[in-house]
């Protein structure tokens, strides 16, 4: 019998990670692939990076729009309704037999809550992290309770899914797809990818993602004030920057990138979205990535390359030794670019070992979704510890 895996995807950087599972999906026989697009995929403020998903050869069976300019807690919680709304009418139409969901991103507790109620079964992938510094914190241990299959990134996030009462048999540590992907995606060389982006990527560049971090007390946009006024100290660096997420105040961060780059288009360039492939081969290209994506912790270290993570967005999250977190201000950022680009630092971080890299993430998932029995997951029993 045909089973119906249905993947819901709402950002750029969900989509870089799920599209192998998906390319891989869609050639298993068995299995009838349904995706569904929403958030910043529709946006064309945000790069209308649905079009990364139809480049890939596959079909958008479903659309939920919502918006994206979230920029205040009371537009962020509207837009969450309005995307609760959309999921149940995609997956009335669809029926899916199981979704896959990936991260922590509102959208994401928004598709899990409808599936909950339609008894659908959810995999959820890149649970059981932990980064106390945002409201992310909180909705993927949701929507940890609201899944049926786990697949975690390393073993201590296992052991969390299982503490939150998830039985043992269904959370399975397969690693980081982000790093599958690097191991087998084949890089544009940096000549094409300077003509592709129309600037030069000099070896001595920053490639710089900041977003906001929504339980901090300290205000997002002073925070990016003070990484743009570090990085104007820092000389003989070019910076690419990319958009942050449609999070709550995210809309004041890409105001003053764009500004930094106005005023010194020499030094800053500024991309809405690069895409899976674009964004995994600038990584190849610059010194150290900056700032406070889960990317930099979780993929940078297997390019060899440093990571300067800046405030308490991403506090908690095993890392690497070539990851270095600094405080919000000018100072603490400013040494924490000195460590970082010291010649001794990024010498160490080229042969550093990566806890999220295991040989065979995306075959494991793949398995996983298609072979799982699905008739009686739905009903849930705690699992309480020894």
């Amino acid at each position: 019998m045909e089973r119906k895996i249905c993947i819901i995807t709402g950002t750029r950087a969900d989509w870089g990670l799920l599209s192998g599972i998906a390319r891989e999906l869609n050639v298993r026989s068995g299995v009838r692939l349904q995706i569904i697009a929403t958030n910043m995929h529709l946006s064309p403020k945000f790069g209308n990076t649905q079009e990364e998903i139809l480049r890939d050869g596959l079909r958008i069976d479903y659309r939920v729009p919502m918006p994206v300019e979230n920029d205040t807690p009371a537009k962020t919680v509207a837009a969450m309704a309005e995307c609760m709304s959309g999921m149940s009418a995609a997956l009335d139409a669809l029926r899916p037999d199981l979704i896959v969901i990936l991260g922590d991103r509102y959208e994401m507790l928004m598709a899990a809550s409808a599936a909950l109620i339609f008894h659908i079964p959810v995999a959820h992938i890149a649970g059981g992290a932990v980064s106390f510094g945002a409201f992310d914190e909180s909705i993927r241990h949701a929507i940890t309770k609201m899944s049926h299959l786990h697949f975690t990134e390393t073993e201590e996030y296992r052991h969390r899914v299982i503490q939150l009462g998830e039985q043992p048999e269904r959370v399975f540590n397969v690693g980081a797809i982000g790093i599958y992907n690097i191991r087998h995606l084949q890089p544009i060389a940096r000549e094409d990818l300077e003509a592709d982006l129309h600037t030069c990527i000099p070896p001595e560049s920053l490639f710089v993602t900041f977003h906001p971090a929504t339980l901090d007390t300290e205000p997002p946009a002073t925070q990016c004030r003070n990484l743009v006024a570090a990085l104007d100290r820092l000389n003989g660096y070019k910076v690419f920057f990319s958009y942050p997420n449609s999070d709550t105040h995210g809309i004041e961060i890409i105001e003053i990138i764009e500004e930094a780059a106005r005023r010194n288009p020499g030094k800053y360039a500024v991309f809405p979205s690069l895409g899976q492939r674009r964004y995994l081969s600038m990584l190849r290209c610059v010194a150290a990535v900056v700032g406070n994506s889960s990317s930099g912790i979780v993929e940078v270290p297997s390019m060899g390359i440093p990571t300067l993570n800046i405030g308490i967005r991403q506090l908690g999250r095993t890392a690497a030794r070539s990851v270095v977190n600094c405080g919000t201000s000018v100072q603490e950022i400013s040494q924490g670019l000195a460590q970082v680009l010291s010649p001794d630092f990024r010498k160490m971080a080229r042969t550093v070992a990566n806890p999220y890299e295991q040989p065979d993430t995306l075959q494991r998932i793949v398995d996983t979704i298609c072979t799982e029995p699905l008739d009686i997951i739905t009903i849930k029993r705690f699992y309480d510890l020894p």
